[in-house]
């Protein structure tokens, strides 16, 4: 093995606790909100479903186009999650869209416990790291934000590389960026989509997601490494 691809949400990161992320983005908006009133529209929102949290329980057929290309261009992801935001109705002027700024800044994100030292152990190593995302925006920020930056050497974004998981093209993308052959990679993340990249060519290691701050057995790739 001579690189990783890391997924990123659910893998590497999680997006903040659901009524933390209700709280910031009405401060945001000026607005301070009691918890019991957070927790409740945090409920809503998740039903209508969040960047980085469950998908829509439905969506609705003007926002479909914007849903279906979500992870292709930057105005569609944008524009789902705002539109979804929308159908709950909060009384807080701006509130969808603050909700979708908390996505992009490191606070509406909590890197796993393991994520650190797993990237820092595999640099050690000199395994190379990709991160290969659906994703319709930038997370180069939040690794530098992190101090993450260093430890990765490419970031694969569906968004800029026009093609998303499970396609294998975005998985050679990645092998081709760390001068590698598929299968001298592994994928590791926690999606069946994830899992596309064995069509590719490469090994996948499949984890399950877990909460903001709890362990989600990162470390266990540590494992799959060569003995000295």
């Amino acid at each position: 093995m001579r690189a990783v691809l890391f997924d990123f949400h659910g893998t590497l990161a999680q997006v903040e606790e659901a009524s933390q992320w209700v709280l910031a983005a009405a401060s945001a908006c000026g607005v301070d909100l009691d918890r019991a009133r957070a927790t409740a529209l945090a409920d809503r929102l998740l039903t209508a479903g969040r960047a980085g949290g469950p998908l829509p329980a439905r969506v609705p057929p003007h926002l479909a186009e914007l849903w279906a290309d979500r992870d292709l261009y930057e105005h569609a992801h944008r524009g789902a999650y705002t539109g979804l935001a929308d159908t709950v109705d909060a009384g807080i002027e701006g509130f969808a869209e603050a909700l979708y700024e908390r996505l992009l800044v490191p606070q509406g994100w909590v890197p796993y416990p393991d994520t650190v030292p797993t990237l820092a152990a595999l640099r050690a190593a000199d395994v190379r790291v990709a991160v290969v995302s659906n994703i319709g925006f930038d997370i180069r920020p939040l690794f530098d934000a992190w101090g993450l930056a260093e430890l990765v050497d490419a970031h694969v974004l569906s968004y800029e590389v026009g093609r998303c998981k499970p396609d294998p093209a975005i998985f050679w993308r990645a092998c081709g960026m760390l001068g590698v052959d598929p299968e001298e990679a592994l994928m590791v993340g926690d999606s069946p989509a994830d899992a596309g990249a064995v069509a590719a060519g490469c090994a996948a290691l499949i984890l399950p997601a877990a909460d903001p701050g709890r362990p989600n057995a990162l470390g266990s790739v540590l494992d799959l490494l060569p003995t000295p």
